[in-house]
């Protein structure tokens, strides 16, 4: 059972996560954020599509303080309330959805792969013309220049042609799994624990797609939100 306390931790590494692939996101978009004290991570200019322009790495931040790092005059401001204590409504934000944090022990047993499709194997990409491949099964957009050490796509191969993937990513001294689909978790997960063998993994999910994460070993550790300035353009913050 976790505790209280070892459950806050864990939070806190989940959000730095998360906050650290954003951060490569952007910088590879000619995006350059900022962590402002271990708290928060900010990006005074709009950050690009499906990425928020805030993170909150503590939990019990004034909103003040995060409003104030990030554009708020132009449309589609997104903030990642990483521990659901934010009032941001008062500003013209809206809740654009809810999520719940989830945590896998380093060294748990992997879930059976039966519910893989065509039993896939599993590979790293390793340059842009794959990473291209990867990015028309996904239905995201991703820079080369992500491909390096700490990010790993991760591609799931059956009959030559990409079925399943998922992103993997280090910071936090966790490793965080997102952009997963085509029923992959049994798949992602045993990569995963061949690259870092000793590392928590965690990420968020909602719906059904927390369900599917729940059925491979995750547990929900706490929620998660995302809030988006209404009145412009969606800037939902997917990942």
């Amino acid at each position: 059972m976790i505790t209280d306390g070892t459950r806050t931790t864990l939070l806190r590494r989940a959000a730095l996560n998360n906050a650290a692939w954003c951060d490569a996101v952007c910088r590879a978009h000619g995006v350059a954020p900022r962590y402002e004290g271990d708290g928060l991570w900010v990006s005074p200019r709009r950050t690009p599509p499906m990425y928020p322009d805030a993170v909150t790495l503590e939990p019990g931040g004034p909103a003040e303080r995060v409003l104030l790092g990030v554009d708020t005059d132009s449309p589609g401001c997104s903030v990642k309330d990483s521990f659901a204590d934010l009032d941001l409504a008062g500003a013209g934000f809206e809740v654009l959805f809810e999520a719940q944090w989830i945590h896998r022990p380093a060294g748990a047993p992997l879930p059976a792969a039966e519910a893989e499709a065509g039993g896939p194997e599993w590979s790293e990409v390793t340059d842009a013309a794959e990473l291209s491949g990867w990015e028309a099964a996904s239905g995201g957009v991703f820079r080369p220049e992500l491909l390096g050490e700490g990010i790993v796509f991760l591609a799931g191969r059956a009959g030559g042609r990409i079925v399943a993937g998922a992103v993997a990513s280090t910071g936090g001294g966790v490793v965080g799994v997102s952009n997963v689909f085509g029923a992959a978790w049994a798949g992602v997960l045993g990569a995963v624990a061949v690259r870092w063998p000793g590392l928590d993994v965690v990420g968020y999910e909602h719906g059904e797609d927390l369900e599917a994460a729940l059925r491979a070993g995750f547990t929900p550790i706490g929620p998660v939100r995302v809030w988006l300035r209404t009145g412009g353009a969606d800037h939902a913050s997917a990942v």
